[in-house]
């Protein structure tokens, strides 16, 4: 009884030790894996340090990529360079309506010096000057609403042409709030010379 058991234990033993021998490690690297060289090791440690440790930190770092976002996207829209314009402004269509408004002069670029000079007007003491300003109120917003009719409809039938198959969602309000700006504040700044066809 006592001998079979010794020869099990006996024969277990050395199938234990030839496991052993076969998943030794070669003497010249220990770890079984060559010493990696410190340029190599220091990689996951400064990418570790780098990695906010609390949420102060995280709150910053954050902010600091947003303000270089920023000002990507504020060097964009005075250069016109697409990678980095706003969602609103990116786009050939988005493109095409910037290029085809600042082409040409709109009634609705000079809104603004006109109501200035129609608000001094008012403002004297004349009853005739008074009237003479409703009546160019009136005309101004008449000429506005007329040249922006003859927009859309131009955009629309060039934004056929050119991009048959894009989205043109939004494409002619974008180009009407475009005209109600002076040519120098528009943002992304004009690409097209006036006259210029886009």
């Amino acid at each position: 009884m006592f001998r079979s058991r010794s020869k099990e234990g006996q024969t277990a033993s050395p199938q234990v030790s030839a496991a052993e021998t076969k998943q030794t490690r070669d003497p010249e690297a220990p770890k079984g894996r060559p010493t990696p060289k410190r340029s190599e090791a220091r990689g996951p440690r400064r990418s570790m340090a780098s990695t906010p440790m609390n949420r102060k930190d995280a709150v910053k770092r954050q902010r600091e990529a947003r303000r270089a976002d920023m000002a990507k996207q504020r060097e964009a829209l005075a250069s016109g360079d697409e990678r980095y314009l706003p969602a609103r402004d990116k786009g050939p269509v988005r493109r095409l309506a910037r290029d085809f408004v600042d082409s040409r002069f709109s009634v609705a670029e000079f809104f603004l010096p006109m109501a200035v000079v129609i608000l001094v007007l008012s403002m004297l003491p004349s009853l005739q000057l008074k009237n003479i300003s409703l009546v160019l109120w009136l005309v101004v917003i008449l000429l506005i609403i007329v040249d922006s009719i003859g927009v859309a409809v131009r955009l629309k039938k060039r934004l056929r042409e050119r991009y048959p198959d894009e989205p043109k969602r939004g494409a002619v309000a974008y180009a009407l709030m475009r005209t109600l700006q002076m040519r120098r504040m528009r943002l992304p700044k004009p690409q097209v010379a006036r006259g210029e066809k886009p």
